[in-house]
């Protein structure tokens, strides 16, 4: 009788939200998260208050307009990509002198 209230007590809803990812999936959703943080840290040194804002929002665009992509080699070309990028744009601010290095 007591193993069953034990049983009982130790089976909790699942807090994930749809299917489990495989490793490789979890891999590549860490480093789009970890150049998404690169991406605010490096904006939150703007200067600009109008500028910052600008490219919070089109950095966030970006992002949520490749949010459902499961194909695991578009999304490490994405995440390519999006480095690319994103040190081009950074190189373009620090030329423009509205970032120091």
């Amino acid at each position: 009788m007591i193993r069953s209230y034990v049983t009982a007590a130790s089976k909790r809803p699942s807090r994930l939200r749809g299917a489990p990812v495989g490793l490789d999936h979890f891999i590549q959703m860490k480093r789009a998260l970890a150049l998404w943080r690169e991406i605010l840290r490096t904006i939150a040194t703007v200067p600009h208050e109008d500028t910052r804002n600008e490219l919070r929002q089109f950095a966030r665009r970006e992002f949520e307009r490749q949010r459902n992509v499961t194909d695991i080699g578009h999304i490490r070309y994405l995440i390519s990509a999006g480095k690319t990028e994103f040190d081009a744009t950074r190189t373009s601010l620090i030329n423009a002198k509205i970032l120091s290095e």
